[in-house]
């Protein structure tokens, strides 16, 4: 249950490397707004991935809503998992319908949460060495999984680019642990609250 949701996982803002391609891809393009995930029965703001990968979004607002309307075919999920390397994936921003339409703000859940499984696997094995254990991703007992994992919003950080913020669905176990909010620390958005 969200309203019992422990931290926002604290990733910084993408952004891209260069200067020129910060101008290009960030300040000279409009970004849309943020995408978030408010579901019902009760009221709150987050979906847990492992609903979302098997498509039970029926507590979720607005499931068959189009997004990503007007856009290419396909657009980058990022994450900037504390002491992870930066990861990213693309994602169809069509169906396969014929005509293909936009996805769903359901499947855009789905999808989201397929990277999400992904980047664990992955990545399971590889974080920094001086990476806060708090936040190790993996299949162990203290590990985050993605069964652990709300999603919350989709931000749009560049111009092909979306990052999705994330939070635990309880409290870390390690009570020392600082409650980062969204608006600390250059996180992807301001913080959530029903």
């Amino acid at each position: 249950m969200v309203s019992e949701a422990g931290p926002f996982i604290p990733q910084p803002m993408y952004k891209p490397h260069t200067t020129s391609d910060r101008r290009r891809y960030v300040e000279e393009v409009d970004l849309d707004a943020p995408i978030y995930f408010w579901v019902n029965n009760p009221t709150e703001c987050g979906l847990p991935l492992i609903d979302a990968l098997h498509s039970r979004v029926k507590r979720l607002q607005n499931r068959d809503e189009c997004v990503f309307e007007g856009r290419g075919p396909s657009v980058s999920i990022r994450l900037e998992w504390p002491g992870y390397r930066q990861w990213s994936r693309q994602i169809p921003t069509k169906d396969f319908r014929s005509p293909p339409g936009p996805i769903t703000r359901a499947k855009l859940a789905k999808n989201v949460a397929k990277c999400v499984q992904r980047f664990i696997a992955e990545r399971m094995n590889h974080s920094d060495a001086d990476a806060d254990p708090r936040w190790r991703i993996g299949t162990g007992p203290e590990h985050i999984k993605l069964e652990d994992l709300i999603l919350v919003s989709m931000h749009h950080v560049s111009m092909g680019s979306w990052q999705p913020q994330l939070r635990l669905r309880h409290p870390l176990a390690d009570s020392t642990a600082p409650a980062v909010t969204p608006a600390q620390g250059g996180t992807t958005s301001g913080s959530v609250s029903a």
